[in-house]
């Protein structure tokens, strides 16, 4: 399993997280997504098929990109 740990500066609400939440979620292999508005950060942790890259780019496409995306 990996994990991922991460700053989204563009949360500024509990319906961010929730957006977050729900739409990484539900990519194949995501096991768990956690994000917090008061921090904004948000952990994901993936299995295969999903991968870094596809959660990233699905992050970006929903506008909540991370800050580091590295």
């Amino acid at each position: 399993m990996s994990s991922k740990t991460f700053s989204v500066p563009n949360i500024s609400c509990g319906h961010c997280v929730m957006t977050i939440q729900n739409e990484v979620g539900e990519l194949a292999g995501v096991t768990r997504v956690t994000a917090n508005k008061d921090s904004r950060m948000v952990t994901v942790e993936w299995d295969a098929p999903a991968s870094w890259e596809q959660i990233q780019a699905l992050l970006v496409e929903i506008n909540y990109p991370p800050a580091d995306a590295n």
